[in-house]
């Protein structure tokens, strides 16, 4: 019964080519340094990847192999209770950081003193999108202002220098799933958006791209097709359609792009990174047939007008919650003796691609991580090379390394031009999928905004081996597609990476620590005891001269089901959430804490009842585990329910869950369950808290 249910949680090159004609002898020796992108200041970080080359790479050095010991804590702000795992920008001396719901600060970056503050409201104006989501994981900086997503679906412009509102524009329905969370992007005076929830209902996938001065929307691009019958918005939806079949528009299709998006300035490309379809089953979603464009895929639109230019498909046919979402690099590299300017990605399906940026034409791509569902990408085709098992025909379970948590997540890897290295955080993870009583036919989506892909995967696969379950911080060279040097991390879920000029490379983990290692060896080279999880993605920028590292801390986003999973304990109303600034020579301390332990509420008046609470685990796995966890195990989203004094008392369980007393603080509201349906869920909850200690 358990196995059944857990289905349901479920730089880009402006520079000159390189003079050497043969194959360089070095990494180093790879790569054309250049920092294309929203600012060409190195002292400051205005975008998510900081150019929009999306290489999450400083060229600063003061701090660096040979000073980086010597790093302190400059200053820290302790944050609210709510999701702080977010890339932060740097402009002119000025820290912008966004949390929770859409929540801008802006903070002097050498003192830490807040400046202003900007609250959107989403929580409370999100309706059921709340449901599905868990915060903000960005923001862009362009023209003065700073442009931000909110989960109810608007994108905002603020002045930078007073946090006042330029423009907002609504770029979502109210009636439907989707929601934001991903960072927008600034470029070339205008700013893009995407956004999520293709697993939760009959979303068709877009993005949007406005002026940045005025919030006049200039073009949208769907990126799957719509129904025939209403036409086709372009001849990329037409091209589309032929690798569709069935009625597949009545499901929506799905292919948001929640997460990645990267502008070539080289070639005047606005480059998408496509998600996963909706629902998940292939057979369900198409009938079993077809490529189904523009799933999992990388695109290229003409960046002033949106038209189609080029796509490369990584899993043609998705089926899995795969996706090509995952942060895209661009770099000059030296390919075979030839100068070639490329997009550099690592999705969930565990290959690493270096791709052609010009034509979108495969170049290589090799497994960095345990890989089952295909033998290899055959490079003349540029199509992975599947296994038949992988599509668990008829009837059958098949173990599919990496599963839909992906050999790499949302949360970024860096490339440093440099070393002429990728650093990525890599997850070593199995699931199990089938779709036994599952047909085209008989499927109906649940409903509620519930996570349901039409198949049956199991997280928590038995005797998978000794590497599930696990993570690295992994230095890949891109262009002889191998290893040069791994770092184990504790548990499934890892940091996003920085990476530097002084040959640096900073990931935190889910410890509680933060790190530096030398880029080149990967040798450890400094810690930071933040005393709470660090997942977010650090950023480094200078100002008057002195260089600075600040990160966020604090557990969020999507690794919050997987509580289960990880090897400690990440409470979701005592874990630090801060923001930290380092300098060289700086002093400042952080308040010591202890180790936490989950202990169960005390509840004297429980009694078992399996049957009940067989009923309330489906209604939870289907509603409640994405936050507050599988087996009801929190990973510091949510509050861990075995923990908490809410579901023992009835009245207060319906207030909290069906009445939405706690909606500004992101427990969605499910007025749509039944007295029974609220009762069998406080069984389930309860009766996994009987197996813990008590207080």
């Amino acid at each position: 019964m358990q196995a059944k249910w857990r289905w349901l949680l479920c730089a880009a090159g402006v520079s000159a080519a390189l003079a050497s004609c043969g194959q360089p002898s070095s990494p180093a020796a790879q790569a054309v340094l250049d920092d294309v992108g929203a600012s060409d200041d190195p002292n400051n970080w205005t975008g998510f990847g900081r150019t929009s080359g999306e290489q999450h790479y400083s060229p600063l050095d003061a701090i660096n192999d040979g000073t980086v010991a010597k790093l302190g804590l400059q200053w820290s702000m302790d944050l609210p209770p709510q999701n702080s795992v977010s890339a932060p920008l740097a402009i002119n001396g000025v820290l912008y950081a966004a949390t929770g719901y859409s929540v801008v600060r802006a903070i002097d970056a050498v003192t830490g003193a807040l400046k202003w503050e900007y609250d959107s409201k989403a929580a409370e104006l999100a309706g059921r999108k709340l449901r599905q989501g868990w915060g903000i994981r960005g923001i862009a900086y362009g023209q003065g202002r700073i442009f931000v997503g909110t989960h109810d679906g608007r994108l905002v412009a603020l002045d930078a220098a007073t946090g006042k509102p330029a423009w907002t524009a609504r770029t979502l329905p109210l009636d439907n799933a989707s929601f934001i969370s991903g960072p927008p992007r600034y470029f070339d005076g205008k700013v893009i958006i995407g956004f999520g929830g293709g697993d939760v209902s009959a979303v068709r996938g877009y993005v949007t791209t406005y002026d940045a001065a005025t919030g006049k929307q200039l073009w949208r691009f769907h990126t799957v097709p719509g129904n025939p019958a209403d036409g086709f918005e372009n001849k990329a939806m037409e091209m589309a359609a032929r690798t569709w079949a069935g009625k597949w528009w009545t499901y929506g299709g799905g292919g948001t792009v929640w997460n990645a998006m990267t502008y070539d300035p080289t070639t005047g490309s606005i480059i998408l990174g496509v998600g996963n379809g909706s629902p998940w089953n292939h057979k369900v979603r198409s009938s079993g047939k077809g490529d189904n464009l523009f799933l999992a895929s990388v695109v290229a639109l003409d960046a002033n007008s949106g038209a189609y230019k080029w796509h490369y498909q990584v899993n043609p046919g998705e089926s899995w919650d795969y996706n090509a979402s995952m942060d895209m690099a661009l770099a000059d590299l030296q390919i075979d003796g030839k100068p070639r300017k490329v997009l550099m990605t690592a999705p969930k399906n565990g290959f690493f691609y270096v791709i052609d940026r010009t034509n979108g034409k495969l170049i290589s791509a090799e497994p960095i991580v345990k890989v089952s569902w295909a033998k290899g990408i055959d490079r003349k085709t540029g199509r992975p090379i599947e296994n038949p098992d992988a599509r668990y025909p008829d009837g059958k379970t098949f173990t599919m390394w990496p599963g839909p948590v992906g050999a790499h997540t949302w949360l970024p890897m860096a490339f440093n031009p440099k070393a002429g290295l990728m650093f990525i955080p890599a997850i070593e993870m199995a699931t199990s999928y089938n779709d036994v009583g599952i047909t085209q036919k008989n499927w109906v989506r649940a409903p509620g905004n519930a996570v349901d892909g039409a198949a049956i995967p199991n997280f928590v696969v038995k005797d998978a081996g000794p590497e599930n379950g696990t993570s690295s911080l992994l230095a890949w060279d891109p262009v002889r597609q191998r290893k040069v040097w791994s770092v184990s991390t504790p548990g499934p879920w890892n940091g996003g990476i920085l990476t530097t000029g002084g040959n640096l490379v900073f990931q935190g983990r889910i410890d509680g620590t933060f790190n530096a290692y030398a880029a080149d060896n990967g040798k450890p080279l400094w810690q930071f005891a933040a005393q709470a999880p660090v997942t977010a993605p650090p950023i480094s920028y200078a100002w008057k001269g002195k260089q600075y590292v600040t990160v966020l801390t604090g557990m969020g986003t999507s690794g919050a089901a997987f509580g289960a999973l990880l090897p400690v304990n990440i409470d979701y109303r005592t874990q630090a959430r801060r923001i930290l600034t380092f300098a060289i020579g700086g002093t400042a301390t952080i308040p010591k804490s202890d180790p936490v332990k989950i202990v169960a509420a005390a509840d004297p008046g429980y009694a078992p009842d399996k049957a009940l609470a067989d009923k309330g685990m489906l209604v939870f796995a289907r509603h409640c585990a994405v936050c507050h966890g599988v087996d009801v195990i929190a990973a510091g989203q949510a509050p861990d329910l075995r923990a908490s004094a809410v579901p023992l008392d009835p009245a207060l369980f319906a207030s909290v869950v069906k009445d939405g007393m706690l909606v500004t603080n992101g427990m969605p509201r499910f007025e749509e369950f039944s007295g029974e349906e609220l009762a069998a869920v406080r069984q389930y909850i309860r009766s996994q808290g009987d197996v813990l200690p008590k207080k």
